[in-house]
C-alpha cells in the first residue's frame, strides 16, 4: 500500500508539472513507459513506434505489462470490469466517444485526473479528464485485470 501511495504522488507531481507532452520516469512503470514513447506521433491504424492510434498505444502499452488487448477502441471496451470515474485507478482504460457514433478513442489513466493518448492532433500526450472536450464525450472506464498493480508490475 505504502508503494501505491508514494507512486500515485509521484505521478501527481510529474503529471502537473505544466507542460502536457514533458513525461518523466519514475518508480512507477506506467510513466517510465509512456516516456519510452513520448513523442511518437499519430498514426491511423498504428501499432509501433512509427505510430500510434489511441489503440494501438494502449495495446502496445499493456503489452508490455503482459497484459492482452483486443485491437480497437470499441473491442477493448468489451474487456474488463467496468470502473467508476470517481474510482478510477492507474492503468485503468478510460473511453471516449469522439464521432457521435459509439465508443471511439481510448486511453489509460495516469493518476491526477490525467490520462495518456494517441491523438491524432497530438500524438502520444497526457489529458485532462476535466478538459471540456474529454469532459464531454467520456463514455466509461474498464480495470482489464486485477493484478494491475505497482506492485505486481516490471518494467520491461
Amino acid at each position: 500500500m505504502k508503494k501505491l501511495v508514494i507512486s500515485v504522488l509521484g505521478a501527481a507531481i510529474v503529471f502537473t508539472s505544466g507542460a502536457a507532452s514533458t513525461y518523466a520516469a519514475s518508480s512507477n512503470p506506467i510513466n517510465s513507459a509512456v516516456s519510452q514513447v513520448s513523442g511518437t506521433p499519430y498514426k491511423y491504424g498504428g501499432t509501433t513506434t512509427a505510430g500510434f492510434d489511441c489503440s494501438g498505444f494502449t495495446r502496445y502499452i499493456f503489452d508490455k505489462f503482459g497484459v492482452t488487448l483486443a485491437r480497437t477502441a470499441a473491442s477493448q471496451a468489451q474487456q474488463g470490469t467496468t470502473v467508476s470515474k470517481s474510482n478510477l485507478r492507474v492503468g485503468d482504460l478510460v473511453f471516449f466517444n469522439t464521432t457521435g457514433r459509439g465508443i471511439s478513442h481510448v486511453g489509460f489513466y495516469v493518476g491526477n485526473g490525467k490520462f495518456a493518448n494517441s491523438s491524432s492532433s497530438k500524438g502520444v500526450s497526457i489529458a485532462s479528464l476535466s478538459n471540456s472536450y474529454w469532459a464531454n464525450r467520456y463514455v466509461t472506464a474498464k480495470r482489464v485485470t486485477s493484478e494491475w498493480t505497482y506492485g505486481q508490475m516490471t518494467d520491461s
